[in-house]
């Protein structure tokens, strides 16, 4: 039983920790040091919070958020729902070939060459059935970043430091930091892990009765996830903190320095391409089941072209675009990190529905979020939209000259 009932927040919440993840917390420690660590700490409130909300609508319902918010919403506010969805996840596409194309570079391969073969692979494993087993693969090479606590002990910070800048609040004002702050929020708490989270316990049958084992899955997956996270930022901070932001995706593989030696850019490569390549297929994947589920129609990976038209073609066209816009001259690694501002700007507008969702009785009945939950929940939620607020404002304000 245990088994079975763990395993989905575990999975949801390490998504995260996927290229645009990996680049976005090594950048954090490149440029800003140790600086950031507070917030992740905030962050990592909010997305234990968030992901408990999913598990338990997964749990105390059977349906995943698209047909709870389908149910729940008008037709135009759902609408509006799965639109942001789609862009977030379409984000989220283009910065996994985007870390396809950073990682093979490390090799010498150019994008141009790497990001076309990499996206026709992915699209033919899946559409032809083969994809299982390139899955295997994939979460292998990923494997590697579990290296990143060990480099982060080994790399030597000022733990003095490390343990002031965790527990006491170090935020600046400044743009570049804001824009950071987002991405952070955006790479952490990102819908595509929320709907996996309820989707995934309504799929395996945890009920009512499961719910203790389920809560404690969400629970831990997201504190370990974000223990890895920032491992990644401590190990960063150590190898080339104040260096300023990234330029490759060779200067992040310094921080493994410490724990793999010489062969450091080749395994941060190959732990880069895995992570990218798993997510280049799942994210376009759950983003194709949640539409076709909204419209109820045909979706398995199972069926023909034929059969599931719509299913699989949203895929198709989500490989395609997300391929071609990471072609698009100019620097991977930022390109990474301009997508997970893109998902911190459009997380709020999920996390809202989640709320209501957890706070309405007649879905939830007795397991409805109680008084101090709801107000944990609703500041976690404000907060999160507030930081997205602030960046725009200062975006916009740039643009015309106010800031």
């Amino acid at each position: 039983m245990l088994l079975g009932i763990f395993g989905p927040g575990l999975i949801a919440a390490n998504a995260g920790n996927d290229a645009g993840g990996i680049l976005t917390y090594a950048s954090a420690g490149a440029e800003f040091a140790y600086r950031t660590l507070f917030v992740m700490v905030l962050v990592t409130v909010g997305l234990v919070v968030v992901q408990e909300m999913s598990a338990r609508l997964g749990a105390f319902t059977g349906e995943g958020l698209v047909s709870l918010i389908r149910e729940q919403f008008p037709l135009r506010v759902a609408a509006f729902a799965v639109a942001c969805l789609v862009v977030a996840n379409l984000g989220l596409v283009v910065s996994e070939f985007a870390g396809i194309g950073a990682a093979l570079e490390i090799f010498g391969i150019s994008r141009y060459l790497s990001v076309p073969l990499a996206a026709l692979a992915i699209w033919a494993a899946v559409m032809f059935g083969s994809y299982r087993y390139a899955e295997r693969v994939f979460l292998l090479l990923s494997c590697v970043f579990v290296a990143y606590p060990l480099a982060a002990v080994l790399g030597h910070p000022h733990w003095a430091t490390v343990a002031r800048q965790t527990v006491w609040p170090h935020f600046a004002t400044s743009h570049g930091f804001v824009l950071l702050v987002v991405a952070l929020i955006g790479t952490t708490i990102t819908p595509y892990m929320q709907l996996y989270q309820a989707a995934s316990v309504a799929d395996k049958g945890a009920g009512a009765d499961d719910y203790s084992l389920v809560r404690a899955d969400a629970v831990a997956g997201a504190i370990f996830a974000d223990l890895v996270s920032m491992s990644i930022i401590i190990a960063t901070a150590a190898a080339i903190g104040g260096h300023g932001p990234l330029s490759s995706a060779e200067e992040a593989a310094r921080a493994l320095e410490p724990a793999a030696g010489a062969g450091a850019a080749h395994l941060f490569a190959f732990g880069l391409l895995g992570a990218s390549a798993l997510a280049a297929a799942v994210v376009p994947l759950s983003t194709a089941y949640a539409l076709a589920e909204a419209v109820g129609v045909e979706r398995s990976v199972s069926h023909r072209f034929s059969e599931a038209p719509l299913f699989l073609g949203l895929f198709t066209v989500q490989v395609a675009v997300g391929a071609l816009v990471a072609l698009v001259p100019g620097n991977l690694v930022q390109l990474l990190v301009n997508m997970q501002v893109l998902n911190g700007a459009i997380a709020p507008v999920f996390l809202v529905f989640i709320l209501v969702l957890a706070n309405r009785r007649s879905v939830l009945g007795d397991a409805v979020n109680g008084p101090r939950f709801r107000v944990v929940a609703a500041i976690c939620v404000t907060g999160v939209a507030a930081m997205a607020i602030l960046f725009l404002a200062q975006t916009i304000g740039g643009w015309i000259g106010v800031l």
